[in-house]
C-alpha cells in the first residue's frame, strides 16, 4: 500500500508549536513552528491562486531565505515539486536547463536579476516570473495577506517528488536528481536517529539551498527533529563568529573550504567553540590540519559523505574512533548498506583494499528526471547506487573515501588517486589548497600535475623534498602550478575538468 505523506512542519506546528523554528542572522527567533506552518498556508495558497497543482515545478534563483523554504514546504503540501536552481550558474546554462525542465513558474530575488533578464532574452521557458524581494523580476512574492490554505485533501504520496536537485557533478550541467518525499524523509530518519540531532540543536544555514548539503545535512533532519536554523544568504566568517561567540549554534556544516577560511581567520584563535557539539565537512577532502584545528579548540570535527543522489548523509564515526581514525568517514547509517566492487562488479572483501562505493536504501533517488540511459546506470537492477567514488574499509569495517574513479590515473602502472595526493600538499604549512590531475606522459603513460594556491612563495623542489617523505615516488606530482584560486564548480566542488586544463607538464621533476 502507497503512503500518503506526513506533513512535518504541519505536525511540528501541534507537537512542538511555541519552539524556535527559523532564526534570523543574529541568531533571534523569527518564525516558531506554529507561525512557520502558517506562512506556508499562506504560501500554498498564493501558489494555488496562480494555478499551480500537483505534479508542476517551481523554480527558484535566490540565495537563501526563509521564503525558499516556505516555498519547499508549500510544494510539499501541495504535491508540487521545488526546483532550486543553482545562480552561480551562467545564463545559458541555465537556459539549457530550464529548457531541459521547464518550471511553472520562476521566482528569483534582486540578485538573479540580471540572470533573469537574460533569460527573458534568450526566450527561456520559465513561466510566468516573481519576485522574491525588491529589484527583482516579475509581480511581488506576497502571501502574508492572503488566508492559509488547506490542502488536508490533496493525497500527497511518499513516492511523489518533492525537490528536483541538480547534481554536483564537476564536469558538464549537472543531472537532474528526483528527491521524493520518502527520500527526504528517510535521510532526516538516519540522521536523527545516527547523528542523534534532536529538539534542541540549532545549525546555521548557509550552505546553498540549491545544493543536497544546504538541504540535507542539517536544514531538513533538523525540522524533523524539531530544531531550528539559522537562515543565511551565503557564508560569511564574521557572522559565524558572531554566532558562534553567542552559543547560537549547536551543530556545524561546513564544506573544506569554509572551514579553512575559519581557522585562517584573524578571530580564530579567540573563538568559542564551546556550544558545538557536533562538527561536520563534507564534499571533497579536508585537510589534516582541520581536524586537528578544530580539535585544539575541542571540537572534534568529522568528515562526511553524500551525494545528491543519496541523502547526502550515509556514514558517522562515533567520538572515540574519529579521534583515533581523523579523515574516515565511518560506518553506514542505520538505514544504508554499503558495498565495495571491483571493475568486474565483484565484491571487494579484502582489508584496505580499494573498490567503487555502492550504496543502497530508501533514502537513495528513484533516478534522473528525463534521463532514463542516466538512471540506468547509476542504478542497477537490484537497487545498488553505483557512486562513482572510491573507497577502502579497514579491519573494523570503517570506511574512507580515497577518490573519484573517473579522478583515478594510472603511472608507470600504479593507480594513483589525486584526494590522497592533495591531503597531503594540503598538509604543508604554507598552502591554501591544492588539486591534482593526470596529464599525458610519454615514459610513463601518466603523471601527476598540480595546481596550488600558496600563503607565501613556495620552491617547487623543497616541496618535493617535502612529499618524498610522504607519499611513494609514483604519486608525486611532476609540476606545481601556483594560481591565486582553484576553479570550482557552481556546487562549489573543485572543478576537475578545468585543473586538468590549467595544469602544466614539467619535465625537470623525475619519477
Amino acid at each position: 500500500m502507497t503512503r500518503r505523506v506526513t506533513d512535518w512542519v504541519l505536525r511540528r506546528a501541534t507537537l512542538s508549536p511555541d519552539a524556535p523554528a527559523l532564526l534570523g542572522q543574529g541568531g533571534q527567533v523569527t518564525s516558531t513552528y506554529r507561525a512557520w506552518d502558517r506562512r506556508i498556508a499562506q504560501a500554498a495558497r498564493w501558489l494555488v491562486e496562480r494555478g499551480v497543482v500537483r505534479g508542476d515545478r517551481i523554480a527558484v534563483l535566490a540565495r537563501n531565505r526563509t521564503e525558499t523554504l516556505d516555498l519547499l514546504f508549500a510544494c510539499g503540501r501541495l504535491g508540487a515539486v521545488l526546483q532550486p536552481l543553482n545562480w552561480r550558474l551562467s545564463a545559458p546554462e541555465l537556459d539549457q536547463l530550464v529548457r531541459r525542465h521547464p518550471p511553472r513558474l520562476l521566482l528569483s530575488d534582486a540578485a538573479a536579476t540580471e540572470l533573469v533578464t537574460t533569460l527573458q532574452a534568450l526566450h527561456a521557458p520559465t513561466g510566468p516570473l516573481a519576485a522574491l524581494d525588491d529589484g527583482a523580476v516579475g509581480e511581488p512574492f506576497a502571501p502574508s495577506g492572503l488566508a492559509p490554505y488547506d490542502a488536508s485533501h490533496i493525497d500527497v504520496l511518499g513516492s511523489d517528488p518533492w525537490v528536483l536537485a541538480g547534481t554536483g557533478g564537476s564536469t558538464g550541467l549537472p543531472k537532474a536528481a528526483i528527491l521524493t518525499h520518502d527520500t527526504i524523509l528517510w535521510n532526516a530518519v538516519n540522521t536523527c536517529a545516527s547523528w542523534g540531532l534532536t529538539g534542541a540543536d540549532v545549525a546555521i544555514l548557509d550552505a546553498p539551498l540549491f545544493h543536497a548539503g544546504g538541504l540535507g545535512v542539517f536544514t531538513l533532519p533538523l525540522v524533523h527533529a524539531g530544531g531550528a536554523s539559522v537562515v543565511c544568504p551565503g557564508f560569511d566568517p564574521a557572522r559565524t563568529f558572531d554566532l558562534l561567540d553567542a552559543r547560537v549554534p549547536t551543530v556545524l556544516f561546513g564544506v573544506p573550504s569554509m572551514l579553512a577560511t575559519l581557522v585562517d581567520h584573524a578571530r580564530w584563535r579567540a573563538a568559542d567553540l564551546s556550544g558545538l557539539r557536533l562538527v561536520i565537512t563534507g564534499g571533497s577532502p579536508a585537510p589534516e590540519r582541520l581536524f586537528s584545528q578544530f580539535g585544539d579548540k575541542g571540537a572534534l570535527l568529522r568528515l562526511g559523505y553524500g551525494l545528491t543522489e543519496a541523502g547526502p548523509n550515509n556514514f558517522w564515526l562515533p567520538a572515540a574512533e574519529a579521534r583515533r581514525k581523523p579523515g574516515r568517514v565511518g560506518y553506514p547509517l542505520l538505514h544504508v548498506e554499503c558495498r565495495l566492487t571491483d571493475d568486474q562488479g565483484r565484491d571487494v572483501q579484502a582489508v584496505g583494499a580499494v573498490g567503487e562505493l555502492l550504496l543502497r536504501g530508501p533514502h537513495v533517488t528513484p533516478g534522473y528526471l528525463g534521463d532514463a540511459e542516466a538512471t540506468r546506470h547509476a542504478i542497477d537492477a537490484s537497487g545498488w547506487l553505483h557512486t562513482g567514488d572510491l573507497a577502502t574499509r579497514d579491519a573494523d569495517g570503517c570506511f574512507a573515501i580515497v577518490g573519484r574513479r573517473k579522478e583515478m590515473f594510472i603511472s608507470g602502472g600504479e593507480n594513483v588517486y589525486p584526494s590522497e595526493v592533495e591531503a597531503v600538499l594540503q598538509s604543508h604549512p604554507d598552502m591554501v589548497d591544492a588539486a591534482v590531475a593526470g596529464i599525458a606522459d610519454e615514459h610513463w603513460g601518466e603523471v601527476g600535475a598540480a595546481l596550488l594556491v600558496a600563503r607565501s612563495p613556495i620552491d617547487p623542489g623543497a616541496l618535493t623534498t617535502f612529499l618524498r617523505a610522504r607519499l611513494a615516488a609514483y604519486k608525486i606530482p611532476k609540476s606545481f602550478t601556483f594560481v591565486p584560486d582553484l576553479p570550482r564548480t557552481g556546487a562549489g566542488k573543485l572543478d576537475r575538468a578545468a585543473v586538468a586544463r590549467l595544469v602544466t607538464p614539467s619535465p625537470e621533476l623525475p619519477q
